[in-house]
């Protein structure tokens, strides 16, 4: 008789922001899977419900917190909500993102103040925030989902890149900053990704992105799950130019 595989996140809790769909809700399913009980986080309601549905008819552990990242008092609440609900904190993945493609003069004030809040500030405040809660746990794990952008410039594309660029700047510092606390910080930055991310805003995207491979939501996640378990500083996808 072959022994049943000991689930990697049993007895865990995740949270996972832009959890809705795309690289998020991949990277809740890979989590639940592994025993880890999750917290979705985005602002589109239903289909953060449908997704805990699915999850818990799966025999997972899931619940939906409708959460705007870019407001810290809902980023806070998400935190506390998941501390009374589910026990407590172990892995927090930054992957909610943002972007309006085009010319920085042709994009508003308003577009570039979300580009930031929601890519750079959001993952810094919600990450402050978690601290506390990973601290009671002994430890845990924080993964930034960043992007290829954030290590190669894009035409049209320049917001984007220097929230993705500080972001992973972010990341590696605090890496150090908490390297005898038992928190581990990782980076994850895939290229393009085959997600309504990138696949619903086809014509606006640079025609260089796609000079490397596309990847599904489901490989990026094993990134995300993998970085998570072993705190390795960045993981790219493998066919993916890291120059």
């Amino acid at each position: 008789m072959s022994e049943t595989r000991q689930r990697r996140f049993s007895e865990k809790v995740v949270v996972v922001t832009g959890a809705s769909s795309g690289i998020g809700a991949a990277s809740a399913r890979a989590f639940a899977a592994e025993g880890a009980a999750v917290a979705l986080a985005a602002r589109t309601e239903d289909a953060l419900e449908d997704l805990a549905a699915e999850i818990r008819r799966t025999g997972g552990r899931a619940i939906a917190v409708p959460t705007d990242v870019s407001d810290a008092r809902s980023a806070l609440a998400l935190l506390e909500r998941v501390a009374n609900e589910l026990g407590g904190l172990d892995v927090l993945v930054n992957n909610a993102g943002a972007n309006h493609r085009g010319p920085v003069e042709d994009r508003s004030f308003e577009e570039l103040s979300r580009m930031v809040a929601v890519n750079l500030m959001a993952p810094i405040l919600l990450t402050r925030a978690a601290l506390p809660y990973l601290r009671r746990r002994g430890g845990g794990s924080i993964v930034n989902v960043a992007s290829l952008a954030g290590r190669v410039p894009f035409p049209d594309e320049a917001t984007y890149c220097a929230t993705k660029f500080g972001l992973r700047a972010f990341s590696f510092s605090l890496a150090e900053e908490l390297a005898s606390t038992g928190i581990r910080v990782s980076v994850v930055s895939p290229g393009p990704v085959d997600t309504g991310f990138i696949m619903n805003d086809l014509e606006h995207v640079p025609d260089v992105v796609f000079s490397q491979p596309m990847s599904t939501a489901e490989e990026i996640a094993g990134l995300v799950l993998a970085s998570a378990l072993d705190g390795a500083r960045e993981r790219t996808p493998s066919q993916v130019s890291r120059s």
